[in-house]
């Protein structure tokens, strides 16, 4: 969360609403905010965090561990239509990529926008496909691997 946060104007900047969501109370989020959060980040959290007491909204999006009673953490992109477009759950140990994010955010946004699509590893400005029949068979001729790396 301090990633995102440190990133947050950024990631504002793209009309993007963020929520972040624990099984913690709110009184732990507070606790948690004063005492470590702020001091990662100047200011702490600039955005809403979310208490999930008994796993309800963890289960509906199947991240909630029923017994460790906690959420597992995740990462959901939902769209303005309100559909998941993009989700990403890792254990504990691994930390998640906020560029990575960013980047996800700004291709989905591309497509939206566009009806564009955008191939592995794709970066704002670098070349698109155009979905339809004359894709088929020729997308070696817009795409390399080494364009993603």
């Amino acid at each position: 969360m301090s990633a995102v946060a440190y990133k947050y104007d950024e990631i504002k900047a793209l009309g993007v609403q963020i929520l972040a969501m624990s099984t913690d109370s709110r009184f732990v989020h507070k606790i948690w905010q004063e005492n470590e959060l702020s001091k990662m980040v100047p200011g702490g959290i600039p955005f809403p965090m979310l208490s999930d007491a008994g796993g309800l909204i963890g289960r509906v999006y199947g991240i909630y561990d029923d017994e460790a009673g906690v959420d597992i953490r995740g990462r959901f992109l939902i769209d303005p239509d309100g559909i998941i477009q993009a989700m990403e759950v890792l254990t504990p140990p691994v930390g998640r990529n906020i560029a990575e994010f960013i980047r996800q955010v700004k291709a989905f946004q591309h497509v939206r926008a566009t009806g564009e699509a955008t191939p592995s590893g794709w970066q704002p400005g670098k070349p698109t496909l155009s979905p339809g029949p004359d894709l088929a068979g020729n997308v070696w001729k817009v795409w390399k691997p080494e364009m993603a790396f």
